[in-house]
């Protein structure tokens, strides 16, 4: 298989403890902060009813530095940069698909 079409997953944990797994997507830059989007795993006996889950959704988190310099991802709180990250995200996603199509 070729690198083009491997995944690459990570497993977060929530601030209940509770640990989830994430298909990596993309990375941006908006306002000189990075942000990472994700995909959440869908467990086998899920996978059916996955698009009417909301939390099955796109995922995106803002990476930030902690104070011992190890770096974060946290989920984002304000509806606007949410939205405008979003935004990026989408365009990079089209973009690439224009892009294979040709």
């Amino acid at each position: 298989m070729s690198e083009e079409f491997e995944s690459t997953f990570i497993t977060l944990t929530d601030e209940d403890g509770n640990d989830i797994e994430l298909e990596y997507l993309d990375t941006v830059e908006y306002n000189g902060a990075v942000y990472m989007s994700f995909f959440p795993t869908i467990p086998e006996e899920e996978a059916e009813n996955a698009e009417d889950n909301d939390d099955y959704g796109l995922i995106i988190l803002k990476v930030v530095s902690s104070n011992d310099e190890e770096e974060e991802l946290i989920t984002i709180e304000d509806e606007e940069e949410l939205q405008a990250v979003y935004n990026l995200f989408m365009e990079a996603m089209f973009e690439e698909e224009d892009e294979e199509e040709e």
